[in-house]
C-alpha cells in the first residue's frame, strides 16, 4: 500500500490481489463483503488528511490479480456498503447521545431547582450565618455539579460524532477506481 495525494483527494492503494482488501473471515464470495480492518484503518486515516471541500477518490492498483471479474464494481459496492452501514451506526450513536443529553439535562435541571430550594430553606432554617451559609452553598454547588454532564454532552460531546458521520458519508460516496499494475 502506498500514500495519498491530499491536494487532489486521491487515496492510493497498491495490493497484490483484490482479496487483500476484504475480511478473510467473511464467507460471502464478494457481493456485500466486509472490508478488511487494516484496509479500513488505512483508508480512514488517509481520508482525514483530505480537505473537506475536495471530493475523494480511492485508486487501487492490483499487481497480481488472482480472480477474474469486475474488480472496480465489486470494490465500489463493498466500499459503499461498508461505509454506508458504518455511517448509519454513527448516525444512530449521535441520536442516542442527543437523547441522553436531553434526558440528562432534564434530570440536571430538576436536581438544580431542588438544590436551589433546599439551599434557600436550609439557609433560613439554620440562622447561624457561618454554618447556614456553608451548608447552603454546598447544596448549591451540588446542584450545579448535576448540570455538568448534560452541558458537556450538549456543548462538546456531539461534535466528534458529527464529524465522524460526515467523514464516513464522504467515504461512502467516494469514487473507486481499480487498475492493474503496469507490467
Amino acid at each position: 500500500m502506498t500514500g495519498i495525494e491530499a491536494r487532489t483527494g486521491v487515496i492510493r492503494l497498491r495490493v497484490k490481489d483484490i482479496g487483500q482488501l476484504f475480511n478473510s473471515l467473511d464467507p460471502d464470495p464478494f457481493i456485500e463483503r466486509d472490508l478488511d480492518d487494516d484496509a479500513v484503518s488505512y483508508i480512514v486515516s488517509w481520508a482525514r488528511e483530505i480537505p473537506q471541500h475536495l471530493p475523494m477518490r480511492l485508486s487501487v492498483t492490483i499487481s497480481d490479480p488472482k480472480q477474474p471479474g469486475d474488480h472496480q464494481a465489486i470494490l465500489q459496492a463493498a466500499v459503499q456498503n461498508y461505509f454506508g452501514q458504518t455511517a448509519e451506526l454513527s448516525r444512530n450513536e449521535f441520536r442516542q447521545l442527543l437523547r441522553r443529553g436531553r434526558s440528562s439535562l432534564l434530570i440536571g435541571l430538576l436536581v438544580l431547582v431542588t438544590a436551589m430550594f433546599a439551599a434557600h430553606f436550609v439557609g433560613q432554617a439554620l440562622d447561624d450565618r457561618t454554618w447556614g451559609a456553608l451548608i447552603s452553598e454546598g447544596i448549591m454547588i451540588g446542584g450545579w455539579v448535576a448540570m455538568w454532564r448534560p452541558l458537556e454532552i450538549l456543548l462538546y460531546d456531539w461534535w466528534p460524532l458529527r464529524r465522524k458521520r460526515r467523514d464516513l458519508e464522504r467515504l461512502r460516496d467516494m469514487a473507486v477506481e481499480v487498475t492493474p499494475a503496469a507490467t
